[in-house]
Parts: C-alpha cells; structure tokens; sequence
C-alpha cells in the first residue's frame, strides 16, 4: 500500500463511503471487517445492489479500484470464510503463490 501517510490518505479520502457501508451494515445487522486495505462483508443485498454500490466505489476516483469476490466463500487475510445455510465457517486460507 505504500508509505504510512499514503495509507493515511486513503484511509481519510474513503472514509466518506465507508462510513456509509457501515451504517448501512449496520441497521441489516450484517458483518463487516477491514485490515488496511483488504474489506469483508456480508450482506442479504440483491447483487445487482451490491455491484452498485461497489462501483459507486469504484467510481468516486479513477485511483481507487475495489476488486470483488461475491459467493458462498472468500478469502479474507489467511482465512477462508465460508457460509454454510446461514452459518459462517472459517477455515486457514493458504494463498497459490505462500505455497512451498
């Protein structure tokens, strides 16, 4: 991510769009991490919505670009997260490239 006041920026110049994920997280009692820069959520949203407000994202400057992962599982940090009929099960996530 660069130095620590270019992560200091970032973190300032999405503030704004974060603070509106949360909230809006928040009231449908869904979930929501962030290390530096890698974000996971979940969210009951149509994907249509959820594609929406990744692009509005996306969108707000040509130098910030969110990369998606929608399914039943996702890699977050070292962790698999994996939903199970409703149920979040994790599991160690080894990347291809940490491999030996």
């Amino acid at each position: 991510m660069g130095s620590a006041f270019t992560l200091t920026l970032a973190n300032i110049f999405m503030w704004k769009w974060e603070k509106q994920l949360v909230h809006r997280l928040k009231v449908s009692n869904e979930i929501y991490g962030r290390c530096v820069d890698d974000i996971f959520f979940t969210s009951n949203d149509s994907l249509e919505s959820i594609d929406q407000m990744l692009d509005e994202a996306n969108n707000f400057h040509p130098n910030i670009k969110l990369v998606r992962q929608i399914g039943r599982s996702a890699p977050f940090l070292d962790v698999l997260i994996e939903n199970r009929k409703g149920t979040l099960i994790t599991s160690v996530y080894h990347k291809e490239a940490a491999e030996p």
